[in-house]
């Protein structure tokens, strides 16, 4: 399957493939806020960089810094149950609509659902957890990471957390002169973490009773978009009827 290509939509249809790769980078957008949050509020991990976190574990295990092993672990259980949870959901051979199929959208409101929990988190501490309700909230973080990252897997070669391989592709592409598939949108994403880690990191210090709204919106504007796009039917021109 060619990248950004879900069953029965292929990126022939330009409009239909510019949308997916649009939300494909909001939804990035919202993967660096989450991970800006809790490297910075909850414990010092990362929400979808796997990778980090198991290097961050073997650092604790290694100078013994026991807070720093229960996070990494905390981060990974959650990522690993996150996928566990939104596998079968993803998976379901559901209709395919203009943008993806619905059962990607249906793990997206999974992940969205997790994400209210760690908002209604920090709304309840005040911006200032502590203790397990920390940890608690990096478990469920990292779990709306691992629903994210399995959902987006459905829709081909695109990742909308790790992004060793976008970069790599970039980079490579640029030095072979070849075009990568969708070069905008792998640099948009690359762009999109950075970006929302920024604003995550201002508003968390700056305004913090306002880091809910930050973290929820890119996935709450691709739902909806998911969902107006299902609405129009294939065609784009409204629902399909059937007739007899």
């Amino acid at each position: 399957m060619r990248a950004g290509t879900v069953s029965g939509e292929g990126m022939d249809d330009r409009p239909v493939g510019t949308v997916r790769n649009l939300l494909v980078v909001v939804l990035t957008v919202g993967t660096g806020a989450v991970d800006a949050t809790t490297f910075l509020h909850l414990g010092n991990v990362f929400s979808s960089v796997i990778t980090g976190n198991l290097v961050l574990l073997a650092i604790a295990a290694g100078t013994r810094h026991a807070a720093l092993a229960i996070s990494s672990g905390v981060a990974l259980a959650g990522y690993a149950a996150g996928v566990f949870i939104a596998a079968p959901v993803a998976a379901w051979q559901s209709r395919s609509h203009r943008v993806w199929p619905a059962a990607v959208t249906a793990a997206l409101l999974a992940e969205a659902c997790a994400l209210a929990g760690v908002a209604l988190g920090w709304e309840l501490t005040g911006g200032h957890p502590a203790g397990t309700v920390k940890l608690t909230m990096a478990g469920v973080a990292a779990a709306a990471m691992g629903m994210q990252s399995t959902a987006v897997r459905r829709l081909g070669n695109v990742s909308t957390t790790y992004l060793t391989g976008t970069l790599t592709g970039v980079v490579s592409g640029l030095v072979t002169r070849s075009r990568p598939d969708s070069l905008w949108r792998s640099v948009g994403v690359l762009l999109a973490i950075v970006c929302g880690a920024v604003v995550a990191a201002l508003v968390a210090q700056r305004a913090p009773a306002w880091l809910p709204v930050v973290i929820l919106t890119p996935v709450s504007l691709v739902i909806a978009t998911a969902a107006v796009s299902a609405r129009t039917g294939p065609g784009g021109q409204g629902p399909k009827t059937s007739t007899r």
